[in-house]
Parts: structure tokens; C-alpha cells; sequence
């Protein structure tokens, strides 16, 4: 797809539903008794591989237009799937899942496609294992596809290595069935929605500091989910608004959990103007987002902001490519293992671009370049089918001199799906 530099970026827009909290208001209905009612969820192809993994559960699950439904049967209450439980791209659909299915009494085969293949698994096959599970990864590689037979789990105390969100809720849904508490502790807290969600829909459930810890057995119950607006989806808008001069965005219903708001908090630091309108704070917090043009200076990322923001590192990464001076960016190795190694697809693709940027073992260094004096150039942008290298780039485009080819562009599916229609609508006001 075919790109180029914009003079006006005016409007409103709405982002779709969280994909975190989408994810998870499926899996926790489907283990509670009743129906579950989830409005404003994300209808992109990662999402609705935890559609269909549940319904090869044997859970019922009616998709509409304005909302889903799910048909609850508790906690004993899947079934044994009768074909392969195909994840697709989705690293939350196939880490979360692997913490429910250790705990069934039938065998699961669990896959993905070619990413997810090569995604690690070891961090979630460990702790599972210490549980009691039997999962094994079919390749020999701890990765998918993972057979996982069910059996009897006990409680347990994991220190894991990485803030993951991923990690954390597979070892807690696990601790739903075992026969004692079970507690993570990280080295930093990540996004906390399976916290959240799980109180809600009834479990009990403590958190202190960095460690949280799940009882056995709760009387799960159907619930009424609204999804807050996605905070990494409208991290694109955020960095257009904040790059392309003249801009002024409103970004409606944001998902500001705290655990989820590095992206705030480094565009801030970076000199951005966001001002947070219409703050909502029951339940997950939510607020609307108004962004205008500012100059940006570099900063430097690293620590316990990370997990807050891993995700949004490809388009804050953009961001420090277009800003005065050097930003560097730390303590995240983890962009390592997503869809793509991040960290390798940005230097390459920023280079083609223009910009002065050097990876690092945990991160990159950007020697950013104003772009009145120095500007970012179009070139052909491989996004190694990556959806967030795609709309990063995108953004990227919006100031870059020329014409901006991103190749595999159709990957914004994954997430967004109408990413690029919504960026036209701004680019024409």
C-alpha cells in the first residue's frame, strides 16, 4: 500500500475495543455460569481466534453486530475439542488458553500460525509444569503447537523472570483449578485487565506490590463488559496528532489503565501536548484525548515503564526518529519475541527512511532529526507481516518526504482492521 506526506490532520475519532480486554471477557464468560454481554469488542482476526477456540470448546457464542455473547457453563464446563485449537497470530489467545487447558480432563492440541510457531512458550510450559501440567511442544523447540493433557494442579508461588502479562494470567487461570492458592510475583507489574476482570465476574483475587495471588474455585458469574477504546490502537494517533504539524485530534473513549499508559507518559516526556478530557474512573479507567502538534526532544525509556508501553515502542520509536536530539530506549528485549523481532524490523526499516539508529541488545538508540531541517524519507517499508511495524510506519508516512511503500500492509487485520480508512478519514478534514 502506497503512502504520503499529509498538511492537515484534523477530527475525532473512536479507536476499537481494547484487544487485551477483549481477549479476556471471552475466555473469563466462558468459564463462568450464565451469559456474558461484551459491547464495543475488538473484531479483529486475533480476537476472534479466542471465538473460535472456545466454541471448538464447546462453548456457544453468538457474534453480532453490537455485541457478543457468550453462554457460560462454569469452570468444569468445556469439553474436548474435536479438531486442532488454531490460534492464529495471537501470542494472548495461546498463552492464556494453555493456563485453562492444563487444567481439563481431556487432551488439547494447541497451534498458531507460522509466528506463533516460533513464539516462546518455555515461559508459560514451566510454571504450568510446576503446577502439575503436561504440556509438551510438539516441534522439540518449546513452541506451538503444545499438547497439553489435563490434570490435577497444585498451588504454587512462581517468581517468573519477564513482566508478561501473558505469563501472569496463564499460571493465574491455571490457579482457578488447582487445590491451593496460587501467586505470581514479577519483576514489574504488567497490565493488570485478568485482575480486574476476574474480580468482576466474581474470583478472589489480592495484589500486592508486584505479586498477585488467586484462590481456588471461585463461583465465576456471567457479567456485562463494556470494552474501553484500545490505548495501543490510539497510540498511532497520538504520535500522528503529536507529529504532523498543524494537528489537532480527539481521540474518544481511551482505555487509561495505568499498567497501559507508558505511551502517555513518554509522549509527555517527549514534550508531546495531550490533555485528558471526560475522565471515567469506575471500573477500567477510561478518558478522552486531545492531541496537537509539538515539537518533540528525545528522552530515554527504560525500567518499569516498559511493560506500560512495550507494545507502542514501534511507533514512540517513529516519534524519536522525527524528534530533536537522541532518544534511547531500554530494558526491552522483550520486542524480541513478538510477531517480529521489533527491535531489528525498526532499525531496518527507520534506516530506509532516513534515520540515525543503532539497536542494542535491550532496545535502540534514535539520533532523531527534526523534520523541517532533515525530514524522513519515503522508501519501501517491509513490516514482516508485523501489525504494529505496519501502522507505525504508517505514521511514519504522514511526515516522510516522497511516497512510503509498506509491503504485507493487510497485516493491520490482526488488530485494527479499518486502521488505515480511519487514518484517510483525518488526513481529508
Amino acid at each position: 500500500m502506497i503512502f504520503h506526506k499529509t498538511n492537515c490532520l484534523k477530527g475525532e475519532i473512536t479507536v476499537p475495543g481494547d484487544k487485551s480486554i477483549s481477549h479476556r471477557a471471552v475466555m473469563f464468560g466462558a468459564l463462568s455460569r450464565g451469559k456474558t454481554e461484551i459491547t464495543n469488542f475488538l473484531q479483529g482476526a486475533d480476537c476472534l481466534s479466542t471465538i473460535d477456540c472456545f466454541r471448538r470448546l464447546d462453548i456457544e457464542i453468538e457474534n453480532q453486530a453490537d455485541k457478543i455473547t457468550v453462554h457460560g457453563k462454569g469452570l468444569d464446563g468445556l469439553s474436548a475439542p474435536t479438531a486442532i485449537l488454531d490460534a492464529g497470530n495471537s501470542g494472548t489467545t495461546t498463552r492464556l488458553i494453555s493456563g485453562i487447558l492444563a487444567a481439563q480432563p481431556f487432551e488439547s492440541t494447541l497451534t498458531g500460525d507460522s509466528s506463533i510457531r516460533k513464539r516462546p512458550m518455555l515461559r508459560i510450559i514451566e510454571p504450568l509444569t510446576m503446577m502439575g501440567a503436561r504440556i509438551e511442544s510438539l516441534g522439540g523447540n518449546n513452541c506451538a503447537p503444545l499438547r497439553i493433557t489435563g490434570a490435577p494442579l497444585t498451588g504454587i508461588h512462581y517468581h517468573s523472570k519477564v513482566s508478561s502479562a501473558q505469563v501472569k494470567s496463564a499460571i493465574l487461570l491455571a490457579g482457578l483449578y488447582a487445590d491451593s492458592p496460587t501467586s505470581v510475583t514479577e519483576p514489574a507489574v504488567s497490565r493488570n485487565h485478568s485482575e480486574l476482570m476476574l474480580r468482576t465476574f466474581g474470583a478472589k483475587l489480592q495484589t500486592e506490590g508486584t505479586t498477585a495471588t488467586i484462590y481456588p474455585r471461585p463461583a465465576l458469574e456471567g457479567q456485562r463488559i463494556r470494552v474501553p477504546g484500545d490505548i495501543s490502537s490510539a497510540a498511532y494517533f497520538i504520535a500522528a496528532g503529536l507529529l504532523v504539524p498543524g494537528a489537532d485530534l480527539l481521540i474518544r473513549n481511551v482505555g487509561i489503565n495505568p499498567t497501559r499508559d507508558g505511551i502517555l507518559k513518554a509522549a509527555k516526556a517527549m514534550g508531546g501536548n495531550i490533555s485528558l478530557l471526560n475522565e471515567n474512573y469506575e471500573g477500567e479507567p477510561t478518558a478522552d484525548l486531545h492531541v496537537t502538534y509539538s515539537p518533540l526532544h528525545g528522552t530515554v525509556i527504560e525500567g518499569n515503564v516498559i511493560p506500560t508501553l512495550i507494545d507502542e515502542l514501534p511507533v514512540i520509536a517513529v516519534m524519536a526518529a522525527a524528534a530533536e536530539g537522541t532518544t534511547i530506549i531500554k530494558d526491552a528485549a522483550e520486542l524480541k519475541v513478538k510477531e517480529s523481532n521489533r527491535i531489528d524490523v525498526m532499525v531496518e526499516n527507520l534506516t530506509a527512511m532516513g534515520c540515525d539508529i543503532t539497536a542494542t541488545e535491550d532496545g535502540m538508540i534514535i539520533r532523531g532529526k527534526a523534520h523541517d531541517d532533515r525530514p524522513l524519507r519515503g522508501a519501501a517499508i517491509h513490516a514482516h507481516n508485523d501489525h504494529r511495524i505496519a501502522m507505525s510506519f504508517a505514521i511514519a508516512s504522514l511526515i516522510a518526504e516522497g511516497e512510503t511503500n509498506i509491503v504485507d500492509s493487510e497485516c493491520v487485520a490482526i488488530s485494527y482492521p479499518d486502521f488505515y480508512k480511519d487514518l484517510q478519514k483525518l488526513c481529508l478534514n
